[in-house]
């Protein structure tokens, strides 16, 4: 009897994206620590499905190493830890959890606007320390004042929804056409965002272009007395310059969720020059950690990889095209190949030619790669199968019994 597919779940990814799996059929394996490119080249082979968050990278010699590998989760809204054109090159699924968090990043992001208007940091020290000081000099309430949101996905676009319900006023800027929610008002550039914004907060993806988005620049345009959030990615920022901005007053407070270089592991010293700044508020990259969260995440994701292994469908995979195809009864032919005109036609040819019948059929192209499932009357496909491969533009084929 053949030993079950193996799976390998790294940084505390919740237990219920492994129990997810394991009723799949999957063995599962859990580590509560990321590992490094020379741990991950050593550990893949024999691993049909790996799990990730943010501090694992996946690179091109990873990828070489785990020829195994059918599918890889990132348990988690970023991607850029992983070589997504070396995932592709070598047919491996990648799948992600876009919307799982969203609710727990704006949350967050509420209350530290709050607690940062309110200089609840402040005021906090002061206690721990004795001191007793209920002056309201520059505490503020949220209501009435101006929140300028640079990046208007999912996490900007609730997060607008949620802070006009607190009488704040919404503008955003970002460089996609989005629909407006609620009275936000859209910027033209994002210095008009910057010049009008009581509250900045960043919620921009991990794309290359988007490093050192924000720096001196930026800073020197944002009204004196505002407050800065990032929440998304910290190669954006520029902590340097926001400390220079956070001391001489001219901003009167931040909060960092995201950091360049952040520790690998829980109890490893964190360094950053914001620390020991007043009213600025350091969190662990915790924005989409709740447990609420958490869970959710781990039933998308390993849900996502589940139906990958056994029916081929890669709906909102974020580097193969996207295919779902109700399953018929007899085998299925799983065919990622290099997107080229008359792939589709060779591919039914050669099914003629074997005298294999099509019971359905389904095909997706996303920039250089196509891919095309086929549910066949068929049980003997060796001679197929080794026709398929021989194709030139073949990536990858797989077969489901």
């Amino acid at each position: 009897m053949p030993s079950p597919a193996r799976a390998l779940l790294l940084e505390n990814i919740h237990s219920d994206a492994a129990w997810t799996l394991k009723d799949a059929g999957f063995d599962v394996e859990r580590l509560d620590r990321a590992l490094s490119e020379n741990e991950l080249v050593e550990r893949l082979p024999g691993v049909a499905l790996l799990g990730i968050r943010s501090n694992t990278t996946v690179s091109a010699r990873v990828l070489d190493a785990a020829p195994d590998l059918l599918a890889l989760g990132a348990f988690c809204i970023g991607t850029n830890q992983i070589d997504l054109t070396a995932t592709a090159q070598h047919g491996v699924a990648v799948f992600n959890a876009p919307f799982s968090n969203t609710r727990s990043v704006v949350e967050l992001a509420l209350s530290e606007i709050i607690a940062l208007t309110r200089r609840l940091t402040v005021k906090n020290t002061d206690m721990h320390a004795g001191r007793w000081d209920k002056s309201a000099v520059g505490s503020h309430e949220v209501r009435g004042r101006r929140l300028g949101i640079v990046g208007y996905g999912n996490i900007g676009s609730q997060l607008s929804v949620l802070a006009e319900s607190l009488g704040m006023s919404v503008l955003f800027f970002d460089t996609a056409d989005k629909l407006t929610l609620g009275n936000a008002r859209r910027c033209g550039t994002l210095d008009e965002l910057l010049a009008e914004s009581d509250v900045v907060t960043l919620h921009v993806d991990g794309r290359v272009s988007n490093s050192s988005l924000f720096g001196e620049e930026q800073f020197a345009r944002m009204r004196p007395g505002s407050i800065f959030l990032n929440l998304s990615r910290g190669f954006v920022v520029d902590h340097v310059a926001l400390r220079r901005h956070i001391e001489s007053g001219h901003l009167t407070g931040a909060a960092v969720d995201v950091f360049p270089v952040e520790p690998k592991v829980s109890g490893e010293e964190f360094v950053s020059t914001l620390r020991g700044l007043p009213n600025v508020i350091l969190t662990p990259h915790v924005g989409g950690s709740t447990e609420e969260a958490q869970q959710d995440i781990g039933h998308f994701v390993a849900g996502k990889l589940r139906d990958y292994a056994a029916l081929g469908t890669t709906s909102l995979s974020v580097n193969l095209p996207a295919v779902a195809l109700p399953r018929a009864a007899g085998p299925r032919l799983l065919h990622l190949h290099v997107n080229t005109p008359g792939v589709l036609a060779t591919v039914t040819s050669l099914l003629a030619e074997h005298g294999i019948n099509i019971e359905g059929q389904l095909l997706a192209t996303a920039g250089p790669l196509g891919y095309v499932i086929t549910d066949v009357a068929a049980v003997d496909l060796s001679a197929l199968t080794g026709a398929l491969l021989a194709m030139p533009e073949t990536v990858r084929l797989r077969v489901l019994p």
